[in-house]
């Protein structure tokens, strides 16, 4: 157990909000290419998954956590039409690959885009993104503005939002709180003391990629088990493998208070 250290979100006037799932997949989503398992072909709609993504909505700002490679897809699919900001949890492919389709807010809203992420994740959009930041410039390339979550809480429009530091394996990767809402993908462990920035919330999304032990990511077990320690009244999963199983049949074996997400999935703060 961990000793509690309390940080005064309650005293934080935050604006209604509203949470979007864009995609609760895993890398591979689902289903997954070339895969006839009963997961894949399933005609639920709630066994198709695209990668993980949550929109994040006040009543005058639009942001989105992580720009992955349905991005397109996921902002026609949400019908977004204005978007201030873009938030990145980690630099997987799986988490930035469509950065490059920004360049429609771009055009439509006439301003680069706000772009949130810890160090070694700008690094690596530099990296994969290099035409962007090149000092010469092809006509058309996405324009973005870069800024360093250092690990404090900041503000993008209307919206506070908290960094929480989790690791994926040794990666370092943020999740974020959003009033009484977090949001955290890719994990397989977290520091008590981050823990504490968790504790308070009404609903907490965490990753929960099959049910065998992932070297890098919770396990359905894993996942439940952090939701009971930190006493979170409401949870759902996300970043889910065809591994996991058919959406209906888990959620029977889930605790109260507790399910799969689903794309398309809404809730309200």
């Amino acid at each position: 157990m961990f000793s509690l250290i309390f940080f005064s979100f309650d005293q934080v006037n935050y604006p209604p909000i509203k949470i979007t799932f864009l995609g609760t997949g895993t890398s591979g989503g689902v289903p997954m290419i070339a895969c006839d398992c009963y997961v894949c072909s399933s005609k639920n709609e709630k066994d198709k998954r695209l990668r993980s993504s949550i929109l994040v909505q006040s009543n005058t700002t639009t942001l989105v956590v992580d720009t992955t490679p349905d991005f397109r897809t996921q902002m026609l699919r949400a019908n977004v039409k204005k978007l201030d900001a873009v938030l990145f949890t980690h630099p997987h492919k799986d988490h930035i690959a469509g950065l490059d389709d920004v360049k429609a807010f771009n055009y439509f809203q006439n301003k680069p885009m706000d772009v949130y992420a810890n160090q070694l994740t700008l690094e690596a959009l530099k990296r994969e993104f290099s035409y962007i930041f090149s000092d010469k410039k092809y006509p058309g390339v996405p324009a973005v503005n870069l800024h360093v979550i250092e690990g404090k809480p900041f503000v993008v429009g209307d919206i506070s939002i908290t960094p929480i530091l989790v690791r994926h394996l040794q990666m370092p990767v943020l999740g974020f709180r959003f009033g009484k809402f977090t949001y955290i993908t890719d994990a397989n462990n977290i520091d008590d003391i981050e823990k504490q920035k968790i504790i308070g919330s009404d609903t907490l999304v965490i990753n929960a990629l099959r049910k065998k032990t992932h070297i890098s990511h919770f396990n359905l077990q894993q996942a439940i088990g952090l939701v009971q320690e930190i006493k979170i009244p409401n949870a759902y999963f996300t970043h889910i493998s065809h591994q996991l199983g058919i959406h209906e049949e888990v959620n029977k074996e889930l605790p109260a208070q507790m399910q799969l997400a689903w794309d398309g999935l809404n809730l309200k703060f």
